[in-house]
């Protein structure tokens, strides 16, 4: 079979940086016990432990620099609960022959955060301001939402646009991630200039800049 490769510098940074990772996920018991769910439970404690501590370091490091809450939560919190998942659908990028795994767990971590995460904690916050009998219940004011969450559906949309032309479009037709380079490299910056857009007038906005009639 021969040797293996030999890993790279990249390979070395990154298991370097996993490596305290890889110790906490190796007390997740197998798969094959008890149908799963003792892997399933352990393993899903952990990773919520984990971005809970995550997503309070970040907001504590945004604090002491300065930055305001909204700008906080868009940026150092999101990038530290996004980790988990960043790094799981570069393994299956990686490592599934479709795009498909990759894709999915991007949208389906989003919609579990959207109609889970936010839903479930607004449903119980309702539910103890009415039993403590708070005045107009449970009231949190929405500040800078509608503009940054309009934003986003903007720069969604254009990532599907995008998406789909690489689906149907020759020469990449399919290839929803990768393909050759002329166009890899292309989608690359423009995917991470979304990002950097979205960032950029969440926060101008936030800081007064951008002033929506909304």
């Amino acid at each position: 079979m021969g040797d293996p490769p030999k890993p790279s510098i990249i390979d070395w940074i990154l298991h370097i940086l996993s490596f305290p990772f890889k110790i906490l996920f190796a007390f997740v018991p197998p798969p094959a016990y008890l149908w799963g769910w003792p892997c399933f439970v352990v393993a899903i404690t952990i990773i919520g432990l984990l971005t809970a501590v995550i997503g309070d370091m970040a907001s504590a490091f945004g604090c002491s620099i300065g930055l305001r809450n909204e700008v906080t939560a868009i940026t150092l919190v999101a990038i530290g609960t996004s980790l988990p998942d960043t790094f799981a659908s570069m393994i299956s990028a990686t490592n599934d022959d479709t795009a498909d795994n990759s894709i999915g767990n991007i949208t389906g971590s989003n919609s579990v955060n959207v109609f889970l995460g936010v839903g479930l904690a607004w449903c119980v916050g309702a539910v103890v301001h009415a039993i403590k009998g708070t005045p107009c219940g449970f009231v949190v004011p929405a500040g800078s939402l509608a503009f940054s969450v309009l934003l986003f559906c903007l720069c969604a949309v254009v990532y599907l646009v995008i998406l789909v032309f690489r689906r149907v479009v020759k020469p990449v037709a399919g290839a929803e991630l990768g393909g050759p380079i002329y166009t890899r490299i292309p989608t690359s910056i423009i995917l991470v200039s979304l990002w950097v857009f979205y960032i950029l007038l969440s926060s101008l906005q936030t800081y007064g800049y951008i002033n929506p009639p909304f």
